[in-house]
Protein backbone atom coordinates (compact mmCIF):
# COMPACT_ATOMS: atom_id res chain seq x y z
CA UNK A 1 0.00 0.00 0.00
CA UNK A 2 1.45 3.59 -1.14
CA UNK A 3 1.96 6.64 1.62
CA UNK A 4 -1.13 8.54 1.91
CA UNK A 5 -2.04 12.16 0.93
CA UNK A 6 -2.37 13.04 4.37
CA UNK A 7 1.40 11.72 4.89
CA UNK A 8 2.25 13.79 1.82
CA UNK A 9 0.77 16.57 3.10
CA UNK A 10 2.70 16.48 6.18
CA UNK A 11 6.28 15.74 3.92
CA UNK A 12 5.45 18.72 2.56
CA UNK A 13 4.42 21.50 5.81
CA UNK A 14 7.75 19.94 7.70
CA UNK A 15 10.40 20.76 4.69
CA UNK A 16 9.78 24.68 5.96
CA UNK A 17 12.31 25.95 8.48
CA UNK A 18 13.18 29.23 10.25
CA UNK A 19 16.31 29.86 8.11
CA UNK A 20 14.08 28.85 4.90
CA UNK A 21 10.27 29.93 5.38
CA UNK A 22 9.59 29.71 1.81
CA UNK A 23 10.00 27.60 -0.96
CA UNK A 24 9.84 27.23 -4.81
CA UNK A 25 7.38 24.30 -5.62
CA UNK A 26 10.68 22.40 -7.08
CA UNK A 27 12.75 22.87 -3.98
CA UNK A 28 9.57 21.41 -1.89
CA UNK A 29 9.52 18.69 -4.67
CA UNK A 30 13.32 17.99 -3.82
CA UNK A 31 13.10 17.90 -0.54
CA UNK A 32 10.31 15.63 0.10
CA UNK A 33 11.02 13.50 -2.60
CA UNK A 34 7.72 13.66 -4.24
CA UNK A 35 7.39 13.67 -8.03
CA UNK A 36 6.74 17.29 -9.26
CA UNK A 37 3.31 17.07 -10.30
CA UNK A 38 2.52 15.54 -7.33
CA UNK A 39 3.96 18.33 -5.39
CA UNK A 40 2.51 20.44 -7.37
CA UNK A 41 -0.93 19.32 -6.68
CA UNK A 42 -0.88 18.95 -2.87
CA UNK A 43 0.71 22.77 -2.91
CA UNK A 44 -2.22 24.10 -4.54
CA UNK A 45 -5.03 22.29 -2.10
CA UNK A 46 -3.04 23.27 1.20
CA UNK A 47 -2.95 27.10 -0.38
CA UNK A 48 -6.79 26.58 -0.91
CA UNK A 49 -7.50 26.12 2.55
CA UNK A 50 -5.24 28.36 4.07
CA UNK A 51 -2.33 26.11 5.49
CA UNK A 52 -0.15 27.45 2.46
CA UNK A 53 0.24 30.64 0.88
CA UNK A 54 2.07 31.90 -2.14
CA UNK A 55 4.34 34.97 -1.91
CA UNK A 56 4.52 37.39 -5.14
CA UNK A 57 7.53 35.66 -6.18
CA UNK A 58 5.20 32.62 -6.19
CA UNK A 59 7.28 30.92 -3.51
CA UNK A 60 5.53 29.07 -1.05
CA UNK A 61 5.38 29.77 2.99
CA UNK A 62 3.00 28.42 6.04
CA UNK A 63 -0.61 30.22 5.88
CA UNK A 64 -2.21 32.05 7.96
CA UNK A 65 -5.08 29.18 8.79
CA UNK A 66 -1.94 26.98 9.95
CA UNK A 67 -0.91 29.35 12.14
CA UNK A 68 -4.40 29.88 13.66
CA UNK A 69 -5.38 25.86 13.91
CA UNK A 70 -2.09 25.33 15.78
CA UNK A 71 -2.07 28.32 18.65
CA UNK A 72 -5.82 27.87 18.81
CA UNK A 73 -5.47 24.00 19.64
CA UNK A 74 -2.27 24.60 21.28
CA UNK A 75 -1.70 22.22 24.88
CA UNK A 76 0.97 24.95 25.39
CA UNK A 77 -1.05 28.23 25.23
CA UNK A 78 -2.19 27.86 29.21
CA UNK A 79 0.89 27.13 29.88
CA UNK A 80 2.39 29.62 28.61
CA UNK A 81 0.09 32.19 29.84
CA UNK A 82 0.61 31.36 33.58
CA UNK A 83 4.33 31.00 33.37
CA UNK A 84 4.65 34.40 31.68
CA UNK A 85 4.31 36.84 34.79
CA UNK A 86 7.16 34.85 36.16
CA UNK A 87 8.98 34.83 32.63
CA UNK A 88 8.79 38.31 33.09
CA UNK A 89 9.56 38.70 36.40
CA UNK A 90 12.95 37.13 36.18
CA UNK A 91 14.06 38.90 33.09
CA UNK A 92 13.17 42.21 35.27
CA UNK A 93 15.57 40.66 37.49
CA UNK A 94 18.51 38.91 35.48
CA UNK A 95 18.43 41.39 32.29
CA UNK A 96 19.00 38.69 30.14
CA UNK A 97 17.66 35.81 28.05
CA UNK A 98 14.89 33.93 29.45
CA UNK A 99 13.06 30.98 28.07
CA UNK A 100 10.07 28.31 28.78
CA UNK A 101 10.77 25.19 27.03
CA UNK A 102 9.05 21.55 27.80
CA UNK A 103 10.58 17.86 27.34
CA UNK A 104 9.27 16.49 23.81
CA UNK A 105 11.38 12.99 23.73
CA UNK A 106 14.83 13.94 23.83
CA UNK A 107 14.44 17.57 22.83
CA UNK A 108 13.62 20.81 24.01
CA UNK A 109 11.10 22.57 22.61
CA UNK A 110 10.73 26.58 23.54
CA UNK A 111 7.64 27.79 23.80
CA UNK A 112 8.38 31.72 24.75
CA UNK A 113 11.42 33.75 24.72
CA UNK A 114 11.92 36.90 26.08
CA UNK A 115 15.19 38.66 24.85
CA UNK A 116 17.25 41.21 26.00
CA UNK A 117 19.12 44.05 24.23
CA UNK A 118 23.26 43.35 24.60
CA UNK A 119 22.45 39.96 26.30
CA UNK A 120 24.71 36.91 24.93
CA UNK A 121 24.18 35.22 21.58
CA UNK A 122 21.27 32.98 21.76
CA UNK A 123 19.97 30.70 19.40
CA UNK A 124 16.81 29.76 20.14
CA UNK A 125 13.27 30.37 18.38
CA UNK A 126 9.89 29.83 19.51
CA UNK A 127 8.55 26.42 18.26
CA UNK A 128 11.96 25.51 17.87
CA UNK A 129 13.72 22.15 19.19
CA UNK A 130 17.44 20.89 20.28
CA UNK A 131 18.53 18.00 21.83
CA UNK A 132 18.90 18.13 25.35
CA UNK A 133 22.76 18.59 25.76
CA UNK A 134 23.13 21.30 23.32
CA UNK A 135 21.12 23.96 26.32
CA UNK A 136 21.34 25.02 28.95
CA UNK A 137 17.06 24.71 29.07
CA UNK A 138 17.65 20.94 27.96
CA UNK A 139 20.33 20.60 30.59
CA UNK A 140 17.93 21.53 33.28
CA UNK A 141 15.11 19.22 31.59
CA UNK A 142 17.57 16.69 31.48
CA UNK A 143 19.15 17.01 34.97
CA UNK A 144 14.94 16.47 36.23
CA UNK A 145 14.05 14.34 34.01
CA UNK A 146 13.51 10.67 34.53
CA UNK A 147 16.51 8.33 35.09
CA UNK A 148 15.70 5.83 31.94
CA UNK A 149 16.03 9.24 30.27
CA UNK A 150 19.15 10.35 31.49
CA UNK A 151 20.29 7.12 31.57
CA UNK A 152 19.75 6.73 27.36
CA UNK A 153 21.06 10.42 26.57
CA UNK A 154 24.13 9.84 28.53
CA UNK A 155 25.38 6.50 27.34
CA UNK A 156 24.32 7.85 23.58
CA UNK A 157 26.32 9.95 21.18
CA UNK A 158 26.09 13.31 21.65
CA UNK A 159 26.51 15.03 18.22
CA UNK A 160 28.75 18.16 19.14
CA UNK A 161 27.48 21.57 17.75
CA UNK A 162 29.77 24.03 18.93
CA UNK A 163 33.64 23.16 19.97
CA UNK A 164 32.70 23.93 23.69
CA UNK A 165 29.81 21.99 24.39
CA UNK A 166 30.61 18.74 25.42
CA UNK A 167 30.40 15.67 22.30
CA UNK A 168 30.97 13.10 24.91
CA UNK A 169 29.78 12.76 28.87
CA UNK A 170 32.82 13.27 30.04
CA UNK A 171 31.79 16.99 31.00
CA UNK A 172 28.92 15.45 32.59
CA UNK A 173 27.42 14.38 35.97
CA UNK A 174 27.01 10.44 35.07
CA UNK A 175 23.19 8.89 36.00
CA UNK A 176 22.83 8.24 39.83
CA UNK A 177 25.88 10.41 40.77
CA UNK A 178 24.78 13.33 43.09
CA UNK A 179 25.80 16.92 42.39
CA UNK A 180 26.15 17.53 45.86
CA UNK A 181 24.15 20.65 46.00
CA UNK A 182 20.50 21.24 47.36
CA UNK A 183 17.43 19.47 45.22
Amino acid sequence: MGESVLSRAVRILEVFTPEEPALTVSEISRRTGLHPATASRLVAELVTHGFLARDADRRVRAGMRLWELGTRASPTLSLRDTAMPFLEGVHDVVGHHVQLAVLEGEEVLFLERLSAPGAIINYTRIAGRLPLHVSSSGLVLLANGPAALQERILTGTMKAYTPPEPGSTGGLPQPGASSGGPR
